[in-house]
């Protein structure tokens, strides 16, 4: 209950029929927009997988999957997925998606782990996405044109939610501002890594942080990143390292950074290998998406995940994601939401 943040005067800007009304005019466009300019198809994707085949995001490598043993498979265990980064993919091989196109699916999660707060919850959804590309996409110009795609669909749907509701102001500015993680660092040394996430997001509105998952000049990462997808350790044309990020705004209502894209390049055989070892998790190399990467098997690519239920609070000016999804809350929380104007699912 410590985190959970109380907009002082909070009311909804709209009804309960309205928001599911809106939730939906979110989810259809938001998905053709940036289905149109990734040139994604979109694909079914598993809720779980097999244990055992590195196929799971294991996130920041502490995060318990949930599981489940399958009766008439042996008692085998399946996990539910944390993310479908490797899966998809392992799908563009499977689908044999040449450069230029990819897919996307609707993924849902559950992270029994989650500190549960106005913006985190037991389940997660989001839409997952791949794309192949070629070895001379490898590269930071790359990376920024695929962001500022992302980020313009972004735009064009909050312009929608105003046309369609005027009395939802937009707020996002024009252009996402692009910056490495250790130049964030050397801006605010004596600031935690969500504290400067903060200070960035408030003086340019929206920004694309670079360089998510090596260690950074204090010796110490920005964030955790699983090893085996994103490429956070090979160096880029700006003289720093690491070809992945996270999209995050800044937002006034609850008074901080929100991150609402997980995204980047992904590992080469080079960059599996060298992160592999700098995380002490060489013991992977035996399981079966990595024999399939490292025998290139799977086309080189560049994905990531958007947060449905997190950009449907922001474009709707939600106070707390529960107003959003319907998962389970502590009772607590979900009185002193009541009392604060927070009415959850």
């Amino acid at each position: 209950m410590s985190k959970l943040v109380k907009v002082e005067g909070y009311k909804p800007l709209l009804s309960p029929v309205q928001t599911e009304q809106g939730i939906k005019l979110i989810k259809e466009f938001f998905q053709v927009n940036l289905s149109t300019a990734l040139r994604l198809r979109r694909v079914t994707a598993p809720l779980f997988v097999l244990r055992g085949l590195g196929i799971n995001d294991d996130l920041n490598g502490v995060e318990r999957p949930v599981t489940f043993p399958i009766k008439d498979m042996g008692e085998q265990i399946a996990e539910v997925v944390h993310s479908l980064a490797k899966w998809k993919r392992m799908m563009l091989a499977e689908y044999d998606i040449e450069p230029g196109y990819g897919l996307y699916t609707d993924m849902n999660a559950i992270r029994g782990d989650e500190e549960l707060d106005n913006i985190h919850s037991l389940y997660v959804d989001q839409w997952d996405w791949e794309r192949t590309i070629t070895a001379a996409d490898r590269n930071l110009d790359f990376l920024k044109k695929i962001v500022r795609d992302i980020y313009a669909a972004i735009l064009r749907t909050e312009y929608l939610v105003h046309e369609t509701y005027p009395h939802i102001k937009p707020f996002l500015p024009e252009e996402i501002h692009f910056i490495h993680s250790e130049e964030l660092r050397r801006m605010y040394p004596d600031m935690t890594p969500k504290e400067r996430e903060d200070a960035i997001c408030k003086e340019y509105g929206a920004v694309f942080i670079m360089g998510i998952g090596g260690k950074l000049g204090d010796g110490e990462p920005h964030d955790g990143r699983a090893p085996d997808y994103d490429d956070w350790s090979t160096p880029n044309s700006d003289g720093f390292f690491g070809l992945n990020g996270d999209i995050m705004i800044w937002y006034p209502l609850l008074g901080r950074a929100l991150e609402l894209s997980s995204m980047g390049i992904r590992v080469d055989k080079e960059a599996l290998l060298r992160q592999l070892k700098l995380a002490g998790k060489e013991d992977r190399l035996n399981l079966y998406f990595h024999k399939k990467l490292l025998n290139d098997e799977m086309p080189l690519s560049i994905g990531g995940g958007i947060g449905q239920s997190r950009l449907c609070m922001v474009l709707l000016q939600k106070a707390h994601v529960g107003e959003i999804q319907a998962s389970i809350w502590p009772d607590d929380m979900r009185r002193e939401c009541a009392k604060a104007g927070m009415p959850l699912i």
